[in-house]
């Protein structure tokens, strides 16, 4: 189901009223606009299907070594994503990483970007968001092992209460192989090099 931009537009209006604000001075008069705009891009995701990227699967069982599995993870870092926590309405953004075991079908990367995308573009908590992209991708694929780590920074935190403004959140969510610890010791190795490069850089 599309926004109702036009509701928002008004609701808006209603919400600037309500605050002491004149929806009718210069620079509020787009302002409903705007917002519906907005709310529309952000929210885009709710009643979409975010596993229908995943339909399109490749099988590696026709390559050069047509007996030989995948030996190691599929391991896509820092796949920008932005959502809306339900609790304030505020925004949270960060960097997922998904690693997932092949077993014999692989998928496109840009279908990975395309379900976080997906499952963000909704009134969310960042908690329930990795378990979602991780079921997906365990319930959609061959896989014998799922592993998604979000590190986001919430408005919530940053911006109003402790005001914390260097404060981030790191939330894992596992299937498979990779509900043992152990066995996803070296994808969050591999993860935090990447974030201390990119801290470095």
């Amino acid at each position: 189901m599309a926004v109702d931009r036009e509701r928002v537009a008004e609701l808006t209006r209603q919400l600037l009223e309500a605050i002491g604000e004149d929806p009718d001075r210069p620079g509020l008069t787009q302002t409903p606009t705007r917002v519906a705009e907005l709310y529309a891009e952000f929210f885009a995701g709710v009643g979409e299907d975010a596993a229908a990227p995943l339909a399109r699967t490749i099988s590696v069982a026709h390559g050069p070594a047509p007996e030989t599995l995948p030996s190691g993870a599929v391991l896509l870092r820092d796949i920008r994503f932005r959502s809306v926590c339900e609790h304030h309405l505020l925004p949270f953004a960060g960097h997922a990483h998904i690693a997932y075991l092949p077993g014999e079908q692989v998928v496109g990367l840009g279908s990975l970007v395309r379900v976080v995308e997906t499952f963000a573009a909704r009134p969310q908590v960042q908690e329930r968001l990795g378990e979602q992209i991780a079921e997906a991708i365990a319930s959609h694929l061959d896989a014998r092992g799922v592993l998604v780590v979000l590190d986001a920074s919430h408005g919530c935190v940053t911006m109003r209460g402790g005001r914390q403004p260097a404060a981030s959140t790191l939330t894992i969510a596992a299937r498979g192989d990779y509900t043992e610890p152990a066995a996803r010791a070296e994808l969050i190795a591999l993860i935090g090099a990447g974030a201390r490069d990119e801290r470095a850089g």
